[in-house]
């Protein structure tokens, strides 16, 4: 299947989850997750209607996104979904229109020290609790949403998880409904903290994900790669 073909295909399984759960298939976001492709295969996919691009590695997108952007018609939203580290801080405000993985509040303090604009952002949660995993912890969603949001040039639009490995469907249902759970708790105590974007579900669950609430969805290998 081409890349054209495979986008398709992926767009009709997010209306199908939608439509299951009462859902409208325009509510949620599309961001195909490019890490390790080339930049023709990425322009391919803009070019077929892709609007959202998102890189792990600040060092690779900078390598991708100037090719990409000069040889499609409309320049895609890119965003940012791997770890950042603070010595990656300005090249990534440089690339990326949105920051998916804030995962600390030190990261947030190093962003919003260097943007010389507001900076869309989601906080990333964390329900695997390993070393190689970064991200606020469940119970402490709502004062990390607070602090950030107080920093300057910090927009905090939503959450994102990233359901832990080897968990059955019903385990990983139940990680996105926590985290729907979390968001709409919050927003109930601190009416001043608007009903935030979730971003969670990739190429393996996004159907539980949307049926979960998801809002945005995080979609590589289902897209790029056959």
């Amino acid at each position: 299947m081409s890349v054209h073909e495979r986008l398709a295909l992926v767009r009709e399984r997010i209306a199908d989850a939608a439509i299951h759960s009462g859902r409208i298939p325009g509510a949620i976001r599309l961001v195909g997750v490019s890490k390790g492709m080339l930049a023709p295969m990425i322009a391919e996919a803009v070019e077929a209607g892709l609007e959202d691009v998102g890189e792990n590695r600040v060092q690779e997108a900078a390598e991708k996104i100037p090719s990409v952007d000069a040889s499609v018609s409309a320049a895609p939203r890119w965003h940012l979904v791997g770890h950042l580290q603070t010595n990656k801080v300005r090249a990534a405000l440089g690339l990326f229109d949105t920051i998916q993985s804030i995962d600390s509040v030190r990261v947030a303090q190093a962003i919003s020290h260097s943007a010389a604009r507001p900076v869309r952002v989601f906080l990333e949660v964390q329900f695997a609790h390993t070393p190689d995993r970064f991200g606020f912890d469940p119970d402490g969603i709502g004062e990390a949403v607070e602090a950030i949001r107080a920093l300057p040039s910090m927009d905090v639009v939503g959450l994102m998880t990233v359901a832990p490995l080897g968990l059955t469907a019903d385990e990983t249902r139940r990680i996105f409904r926590t985290l729907r759970e979390r968001r709409d708790a919050l927003h109930e105590s601190r009416p001043s903290v608007p009903l935030l974007e979730l971003s969670m579900g990739m190429s393996e669950d996004f159907p539980l994900a949307i049926e979960e609430g998801a809002t945005v969805v995080r979609i590589g290998r289902a897209i790029f790669a056959a």
